[in-house]
């Protein structure tokens, strides 16, 4: 159970998070673990899609040798945290499909942000009215929340 000061509070914003901060967060408890954080507190609702989970998990087994239980256990719990959306919209913004994806998952959930380290996203710095900062912009935000 929650503590009684995290279940008064309310989700103040919504974010798609790149694959890359997942990693983060994941493989080497970085900066992405704050968001992961204040997803299970309540305090932000996290967008993903399929496609962003597949790219993350590929990355953790083909880079960072994860088996399968650990690919099936991360997976689940990513779901079960995050507002996991279908794109129906394709997108073809940038030369990368990954970033491309993001763009979609984002526009489906209507997330508020993009988060990532990205610089061919973090280039855009918007997407249909979505903002595309770094971590730590969105963590120096919040602290305003």
């Amino acid at each position: 159970m929650q503590p009684l000061a995290f279940r008064r509070m309310k989700i103040c914003a919504s974010a798609t998070l790149d694959s890359n901060i997942y990693v983060s967060a994941l493989e080497f408890m970085g900066i992405g673990q704050r968001f992961i954080g204040m997803a299970r507190a309540g305090l932000l609702r996290i967008d993903t899609s399929d496609a962003i989970l597949d790219e993350t998990f590929g990355v953790l087994r083909d880079r960072f040798g994860w088996d399968g239980y650990r690919l099936r256990f991360g997976r689940q719990e990513l779901a079960r945290l995050a507002n996991v959306v279908s794109p129906r919209e394709v997108i073809n913004v940038t030369t990368d499909p990954d970033d491309n994806r993001i763009l979609e998952c984002s526009v489906e959930a209507g997330s508020d942000y993009i988060v990532s380290h990205d610089n061919h996203l973090l280039k855009l710095r918007s997407f249909a009215g979505i903002a595309i900062i770094t971590p730590e912009l969105f963590l120096e935000k919040a602290i305003r929340w």
